[in-house]
This record gives C-alpha cells, structure tokens and sequence, in this order.
C-alpha cells in the first residue's frame, strides 16, 4: 500500500491518554461526477475527523493536491511536505480509479447521457478506550446505494440486480476484501488514533450553545414557538419541548443538527400551540459543554435576547455554504459512522489522504 502504517511515524509517535470521552471517527465521502461537454468526470473528496472536516481533495483545484482544512493540519502540511504531497499523489490515483469506474458503470446501467455519479462513504469507528469498534464501506451510483461491505462477514451486498456482476468479480479477487479488512480494522484506527492527538485541542473542545426561543404565528392562527440552539460544538445535543412539566415529543419537530460552517453546529425544534398556551411551555437544552441544562421561555419582551453560555461571539444567523459538487446520497442506517449528518454535495474525503485501495469494476 501507498500509505504504510510506518508512514505514521512521519508524524511522530502516538501519545495518547487511554480513554477519550465518547466514541470518535475517522470518515471519508468520495464521488466522481459526469459533466458533458465539460471534459472528464470531477472527482471530490472530503475527510472527517468526528464533526470536523480536515482535508479535502477537489481535481478541479487549481493547487492538484490535498488541501488541509483546519489549522492543525495546515502544521502538518507545512512540517511535513514529502508526505504531504505523497498524500496528494494518492489522491490524484483516487481520481483515476473513480473516473475508470464511472465509466465502467455507465456501460453496465446502460445510461443514457446527462450527469451521473460514484460515491463512496469508508471509514471507522472506535471506542472511548480507542479500540476498534466497526469499519464501513458503501458506494453509490446516482444517488443510490449500490455496493455494500458487510463488515462482520466481509461479504459484498448487491444493493441493485444491476451490482450483482461487480459484487461477484470483487468476490471472486480475495485480495480486495482482505486489503479493505486491514484498512478498516488497522490503519484506520491508526490513522484515527494519530489525528485525535494532532488535533486534539480543537477535536476534544467542548463549546457550550446559546440559545433563544422566538414565536411564529401562521396566517390562520397557530403559534409556533422555536427553541433554537447553536455556537456548539460537538454536535450531539438534546432539545426538549415541555408542557406543564411534560415532555412533547409527539408535538414536536426537530431540524437535524446542522453545520455552523466556523467548525460549530445548529439545531432547533418547533412546537404549534393555540395562542395564549405559550406561558405552558418551556424549552430544555443539553451538551456536554453545560454544566446543567439550560431551560427557556418565550419573553414577549425580550425575544430577541439570545442566552449566551461561556464567551461572547457574533450570532450566525447562516446556514454553513453548500460544498460544491452534486448532492450525496443519505444513508439511512447510519447509528455508529459519527452521526446522522452526511455532507450535502458530492464532496468526499480522500481515502488518498491515508491509503489507495484502487479496484477496478
């Protein structure tokens, strides 16, 4: 392999303590995209370290190499170049098996012209003591599961009859299975283990949310009362409508917890009422970064008043930018791969960013 478990010694030596709160993982989001009449497929990667992005890979770069996206990488970049632009090299290799690829599944779905896309979310997942917990390996094809690794018998799934004849030629190549066995299970989490200590003070912070409540009434009549949270970081959180004392969950919608785009995140949640029951209820938020919970109410009076915890920062009021690229499919089993936010584009983490595990359909 390209990227050796020695190469982690470029790094220096792992120096961890022997648990971390909570599970942590180490994602990767790849996809190749036609664009006819724009020259070859673009290809895009992004990797995740838990909630955070840290590189990312776009061929359409004018740079043609992996890029850091958060400061304790861009040290990595600058104390270490020959491994970086080895990392960069294996990116560009990514390109060319995603391009071969695509072009392979065009010719098996007998697809017509227009965009079409390869996806691939890889990556692992480990315990709090940091022991290996589980692997996952899925690709995707226009938007549609496609293959899946079954990571405790280390069998491929046809998610379409259309899969069948690439699932039996990977079978047939023990290699393939083997080598993804090794990644998932071993250098990942050496990979994972050697980004946690890197990045650990940006990695293990704990943000606390401000959080505010404003009312919303509807042309006939109902009032919506939204409990807004954001500025935290991680992103697990709890909102908690109450009614007398009461939990409402059957009353109540949740937005998924959403990216600030500052390395932060935001979540809100609504509950309709009849006016004049609003005094009833109040709000509940939990994060790690509180000490306690925080609970709220409507204030007429002061509704615009956010509720800060720990330092003072400017509200953003923004939804984080759309990554370019065409929107990646959402798995819907994804308890265990670090949360249930999926980037919302094609943009996919470089498994070049620490291994090249080029397959040919």
């Amino acid at each position: 392999m390209e990227a050796s478990v020695g190469a982690l010694l470029l790094l220096g030596t792992l120096a961890l303590p022997e648990t971390w709160a909570g599970s942590h993982s180490l994602r990767y989001f790849s996809t190749a995209m036609t664009r006819p009449g724009l020259g070859e497929p673009r290809f895009l990667s992004v990797g995740y370290v838990g909630d955070q992005e840290f590189v990312r890979f776009d061929s359409d770069s004018p740079s043609q190499g992996l890029e850091p996206r958060v400061a304790w990488m861009e040290r990595v970049e600058q104390e270490e170049p020959e491994f970086w632009e080895r990392r960069s090299g294996i990116c560009k290799a990514e390109t060319q098996f995603f391009r071969g690829t695509l072009e392979s599944l065009l010719s098996l779905n007998q697809s017509s012209g227009g965009v079409h896309t390869i996806q691939r979310l890889h990556g692992c997942e480990v315990s709090p003591d940091l022991t290996f917990q589980r692997g996952f390996l899925l690709y995707a094809y226009d938007g549609e599961d496609y293959l899946v690794l079954d990571t405790e018998t280390y069998r491929w799934t046809a998610a379409v009859p259309e899969a069948v004849h690439i699932k039996q030629k990977w079978e047939a190549d023990r290699n393939i299975v083997e080598r993804w066995k090794a990644y998932l299970e071993e250098e990942c989490v050496l990979w994972l283990k050697k980004y946690l200590e890197t990045g650990k003070e940006t990695l293990m912070r704990k943000d606390s949310p401000s959080a505010q409540v404003t009312r919303h009434t509807a042309p006939h009549g109902e009032v919506t009362l939204r409990c807004r949270a954001q500025d935290f970081y991680p992103k697990e959180i709890s909102l908690i409508w109450l009614r007398d004392g009461e939990e409402q969950p059957q009353d109540t919608e949740f937005i998924e917890t959403r990216p600030a785009g500052d390395g932060t995140f935001q979540k809100w949640a609504d509950v309709v009422m009849t006016s004049g029951q609003e005094d009833k209820y109040t709000c509940q938020v939990q994060h790690e970064g509180l000490s306690e919970p925080l609970t709220l109410q409507w204030e007429p009076q002061s509704s615009s008043t956010w509720l800060f915890v720990g330092s003072i920062g400017a509200v953003l009021l923004l939804l984080a930018a759309v990554l370019a690229g065409v929107g990646i499919w959402r798995k819907r089993n994804t308890d265990g791969i670090g949360g249930d936010y999926v980037p919302a584009t094609g943009n996919d983490s470089a498994q070049g960013s620490d291994i090249s595990l080029t397959v040919k359909a």
